[in-house]
């Protein structure tokens, strides 16, 4: 379970206790000597893949970390992308080494870096990241949520994005090339889909 401001907690007794586990996790709004708290990081989203499920990926308020022993540590990833602050990650669903982010300025502006709208990838588990933008809009001053990214189950996998300004995004391709789908919603919060035949 994950809180935001509140770090990421595990229960191995079906909920009776629960135990924090955040060693790695920095809290970059705590003074510098207090940076590594046990507990009270502001956690944005937690994700894993069931074919590997001791693995996590969780995009915090400062940072993208991954954690290869069921969140018992973590270490981050961030290094390669513009910025570490955002809200979703999402896990490739065949793949529990692609993972994909939609990194956001900090408090000084929840947008993209340079208002370039740009979902980036990894490959390999956080260790390299790559920009896709073809489709997506620029410029781009709105924010995407930590639930209104998400993929399928298709064999390319769909990758899908909702924005703050009401337009939802798609990319057929794995997440390198996109097209709108839908505008004119209210601020969308939450994306979900689902594959049916």
């Amino acid at each position: 379970m994950a809180i935001s401001t509140g770090g990421v907690y595990q229960t191995i007794d079906g909920g009776r206790s629960w135990s924090p586990r955040n060693k790695g996790i920095r809290a970059d709004f705590l003074p510098e000597d207090q940076r590594y708290p046990d507990f009270g990081q502001c956690v944005h989203k937690v994700t894993r893949h069931p074919a590997a499920p001791e693995r996590l990926y969780a995009q915090n308020h400062g940072g993208v970390y991954r954690s290869d022993d069921h969140g018992a540590t973590w270490t981050s990833i961030g290094e390669g992308l513009p910025s570490d602050f955002g809200f979703p990650v999402v896990v490739h669903p065949h793949r529990p080494d692609t993972i994909y982010v939609f990194p956001l300025g900090g408090g000084e502006g929840r947008y993209p870096p340079d208002a370039r709208a740009r979902v980036w990838r990894s490959d390999d588990a956080g260790a390299s990241w790559t920009p896709h933008d073809d489709g997506l809009p620029h410029p781009f001053y709105v924010g995407v949520m930590r639930d209104a990214m998400c993929a399928d189950t298709h064999d390319p996998a769909g990758i899908y994005l909702g924005a703050r300004n009401g337009s939802v995004w798609a990319s057929s391709d794995e997440g390198v090339s996109w097209r709108q789908v839908v505008t004119g919603l209210p601020d969308v919060m939450a994306v979900k889909v689902g594959v049916t035949g």
